[in-house]
């Protein structure tokens, strides 16, 4: 549950998730194309992917004096198990939820 909860916290933040986005659309990049637009300090960044890399998120490595960050499948792959394992409990609560919302919009002749 620990990683879980890393991963979601790093989630959290705006500029972590476009992070994660970006890294998924489009796969490994350098440091340098994930500073670009988003108006922040190589610094700034820099912390952002510490903690992604924290969470087990994402992976760096270096090429040269370049360093390329791509995701980490199993860290996505955690949170996308534990959504699925919560699937039965969304899909019947919305099931009561429809029912309970037919009840009430029926209403006698």
């Amino acid at each position: 549950m620990n990683t879980l909860i890393k991963a979601f916290s790093a989630l959290s933040d705006e500029t972590r998730l476009s992070i994660v986005e970006q890294l998924m659309a489009d796969g490994e990049l350098p440091a340098g194309d994930l500073i670009e637009g988003r108006g922040m300090s190589g610094a700034a960044i820099s912390r952002h992917l510490k903690v992604l890399r924290e969470a087990g998120l994402i992976q760096q490595r270096a090429k040269g004096p370049q360093r390329l960050y791509s995701i980490r499948p199993e860290g996505l792959r955690a949170i996308a198990e534990w959504t699925i394992s919560k699937r039965e409990f969304w899909e019947t609560s919305l099931d009561r939820l429809g029912a309970t919302l037919e009840r009430e919009n029926t209403w006698p002749t």
